[in-house]
C-alpha cells in the first residue's frame, strides 16, 4: 500500500470488470457484448471523421445529442453524453446522488453502483429483491433518497415495466429517480416516453450492447433541463471533451442505422429463446430475461463449479461469489453457433 494513498482509496474495493481473454478459441459469453459486428456505417463515417484528429471535438457534442434526441423524440438540451454509460452513471452519482438521506438500489444488481457510493461518500442502503429476484416497488416506500433501478436488472435480466417505473417516479415526487437501461433494447419498455411528465425521472442507455459498440465508448442520459444541467457542470468541472471526435461520428452513425439495430435485436432475443430452451432440458432455473444474458442455476450443481467446469472447456461465464446468486451463472447470448457450444459443454458438465 503506497504511503502517498489519499484515505479515499485505501478503504476502495473496485469494480471487477469480466475476464478479457488473450488466447484465440475462447467462446467469450461473461461480458454481455453484442456477438455481431456494429453497423457497417461506422467503419466509413470514422474513417470520414480521421482528418480532424488535430482538433479538439466539439465539447457539447452537438450533433451526437441531436441525433439522440431525433431518436427519441425529446429535445437536445434534454439529453447529456459521455464516454460509456459507467461515466455517465459516476456523473449522475457526483450531481445528484449526494444527498443526506441514503441513496437506495436493489441487493442483486450492478456492482459498480456501491463502489461509487464508496467513491463519492454516499449513503446507501441496499433494498433486498424478492423471492423471485424481483423488484417490488412497496419496498422501496421506506425512508430515503433518490432511487436507482437497473432496469432490464444485471445480473438477473429481470424486467419491470414502463408502467411499474411510472408509478414509482409518481409515488415518488421529491425523489429522483434514475433507471440505467444499459440492456433494455433486447425486449424491455424504456422509460424515455416518461421523461416529459416527471422531472424527477432520469433514464440513462448505453451503445455498448445495443449497437455493439463496447470498445467505442458511448452512453447518454435522458432528462428534463435541469438535471442535465446538473451534469453538464460537473463534466466540465470534470473533462470538457469526454467523447472524441472519432467515437461522437461512429455514435452516430450507429444510431441511423436503425434498420441494422431492429434486425440485430431480433437476432439475438430468437437466439436467447434457444439458449433457454437448452438450459431447460439440462435441467437449469432460468430467470425471465428481457437482457442479451440469461441468469441460470441447476438444482444439483455449484454455480463456481460449473464456471470452472466451462472455463476449462473454453466457455467463459460470469459468476458472483456473492449470498443468495453463488449458484447462479450470468450468460452472455452470443451467436447460435456460441450458444449451442454452451449447451453441449453443459451437458458434460450436469
Amino acid at each position: 500500500m503506497s504511503r502517498f494513498w489519499s484515505p479515499v482509496v485505501r478503504n476502495l474495493s473496485p469494480y471487477v470488470p469480466g475476464e478479457q481473454p488473450k488466447q484465440d478459441g475462447i467462446v467469450k459469453l461473461n461480458t454481455n457484448e453484442n456477438p455481431y459486428p456494429a453497423s457497417p456505417r461506422v467503419p466509413e463515417a470514422i474513417a470520414a471523421a480521421m482528418d480532424r484528429l488535430r482538433l479538439y471535438p466539439d465539447p457539447r457534442a452537438t450533433a451526437l445529442r441531436e441525433t439522440i434526441a431525433a431518436h427519441y423524440q425529446v429535445a437536445p438540451e434534454e439529453v447529456f453524453v459521455g464516454n460509456g454509460s459507467d461515466e455517465v452513471l459516476a456523473h449522475i452519482f457526483q450531481a445528484l446522488l449526494k444527498h443526506d438521506a441514503p441513496l437506495l438500489f436493489p441487493d442483486i444488481t450492478y456492482s459498480f453502483y456501491p463502489v461509487y457510493c464508496r467513491l463519492y461518500g454516499i449513503g446507501y442502503e441496499e433494498v433486498p429483491l424478492d423471492a423471485a429476484m424481483r423488484v417490488e416497488l412497496a419496498d422501496y416506500r421506506r425512508p430515503g433518497g433518490a432511487i436507482l433501478l437497473a432496469n432490464p436488472n444485471a445480473p438477473t435480466g429481470v424486467a419491470l415495466s414502463r408502467a411499474a417505473i411510472e408509478a414509482l417516479a409518481s409515488e415518488h415526487p421529491d425523489r429522483l429517480v434514475v433507471v440505467d437501461e444499459a440492456y433494455v433494447a433486447f425486449g424491455a419498455e424504456s422509460a424515455v416516453p416518461l421523461v416529459a411528465r416527471h422531472d424527477n425521472l432520469l433514464v440513462v442507455q448505453t451503445l455498448s450492447k445495443s449497437r455493439a459498440l463496447a470498445g467505442l465508448r458511448v452512453g447518454f442520459a435522458v432528462g428534463q433541463q435541469p438535471l442535465i444541467e446538473a451534469l453538464e457542470r460537473v463534466k466540465d468541472s470534470f473533462n470538457s471533451y469526454p467523447l472524441d471526435c472519432l467515437a461522437m461520428s461512429g455514435a452516430i452513425a450507429a444510431i441511423q442505422d436503425d434498420a441494422w439495430f431492429q434486425a440485430t435485436r431480433r437476432r439475438i432475443m430468437a437466439s436467447r429463446n434457444t439458449l433457454v430452451r437448452g438450459l431447460a432440458d439440462l435441467g437449469f432455473e432460468v430467470l425471465p430475461s428481457l437482457a442479451n444474458f440469461v441468469f441460470a442455476r441447476h438444482p444439483a450443481r455449484r454455480g463456481a463449479g460449473l464456471f470452472t467446469g466451462l472455463r476449462e472447456r473454453g466457455v467463459l461465464v460470469r459468476h458472483f461469489e456473492k449470498p443468495r446468486i453463488a449458484d447462479f451463472l450470468r450468460i452472455t447470448v452470443g451467436t447460435d453457433e456460441q450458444c449451442s457450444r454452451l449447451i453441449a459443454e453443459m451437458r458434460e458438465l450436469v
